[in-house]
């Protein structure tokens, strides 16, 4: 966290002002026999006149634009762009694919792996992509772990309807790394069913991600007679990717620690610079302060 002002050439303001308040104009002497007539001497510092010295202080701070900013300076990271590409059909929605917890719902507990998998992703550029009866984007690619955790949360099962469409799902998760520029571009495709609906086929999916050079790691959920083993293989083996079976949460966890150790390729992240203006506190006090000395003058004139 830094703190600065942005025109602090406003403070130049403070001089004059502190002149006349500090330096005023000598007065000719004069000279008075009867100094008897005149009131007592005032007191040094006018209160009044040092409250409007320190609205003006409090205006030029305020117009001098004081600010706090973090700073994430241009750095070259060593990761991927990553596509998880999320089942959520009706079947997901089964309990029992966790053993310690068999209440839980597979797509819960799925979930809950998933979000342990993308906060150890420190320098991968992560998205997310959910399928049923079609598919759409729910994260673009971002380096942003928590936040996209956080939108993990508000997935669930049927969101894209009940059915399995698993080349939509393809197709989108290529679409989100069309203009990706790292040469480690990667999808990870979970499913517990079978193609049965959607607009384009796995082949159409698996031509153009080998077409733009993207790896798809395939993952069947659950039993094996619960999701198409074979599209699931040819799809991973015809992207130079890889196919694994999670029948259960634990046998999951051991899928994406070995996913966990695929090769990084370098990607350069942007300058990010993130600001918080704090003009409004010198101003909202400067005005307090001068409602004060009206409030006061007001009341003195009417009593």
């Amino acid at each position: 966290m830094h703190f600065e002002f942005q025109y602090p050439l406003y403070f130049l303001l403070l001089l004059p002002i502190l002149c006349i308040y500090l330096c005023p104009l000598s007065a000719p002497k004069r000279y008075f026999v009867h100094i008897n007539f005149f009131k007592k001497a005032t007191h040094f510092i006018n209160k009044e006149k040092l409250l409007f010295l320190t609205i003006l202080i409090l205006i030029i701070t305020a117009l001098a634009m004081p600010i706090t900013y973090e700073q994430k300076s241009p750095n070259h990271r060593k990761g991927r762009d990553l596509i998880i590409t999320l089942d959520t059909s009706g079947s997901m929605g089964e309990s029992g694919y966790d053993k310690e917890t068999k209440e839980t719902r597979k797509f819960d507990a799925v979930l809950d792996i998933l979000e342990n998998f993308i906060l150890h992703r420190y320098d991968d550029n992560l998205g997310v992509v959910v399928f049923g009866n079609f598919a759409f984007a729910s994260a673009p690619l971002t380096y942003d772990r928590k936040s996209l955790s956080f939108v993990l949360r508000y997935l669930d099962v049927g969101i894209a309807g009940d059915n399995t469409a698993i080349g939509d799902g393809l197709m989108q998760a290529i679409k989100l790394l069309k203009n990706s520029q790292t040469q480690n571009k990667v999808i990870i495709l979970l499913s517990d069913g079978y193609q049965n609906s959607g607009t384009f086929s796995p082949k159409d999916g698996v031509d153009l991600a080998k077409k733009n050079g993207i790896k798809i790691y395939t993952i069947g959920v659950g039993k094996e007679s619960d999701y198409d083993v074979s599209l699931l293989q040819e799809i991973a083996q015809k992207s130079n990717g890889k196919f694994f079976k999670a029948k259960d949460a634990e046998s999951m966890r051991d899928v994406y620690a070995t996913i966990d150790t695929l090769e990084p390729s370098p990607i350069r992240s942007e300058h990010y610079l993130h600001k918080t203006l704090l003009f409004d506190i010198p101003l909202f006090l400067a005005i307090i302060l001068l409602i004060s000395i009206l409030l006061k003058r007001y009341r003195a004139y009417h009593l």
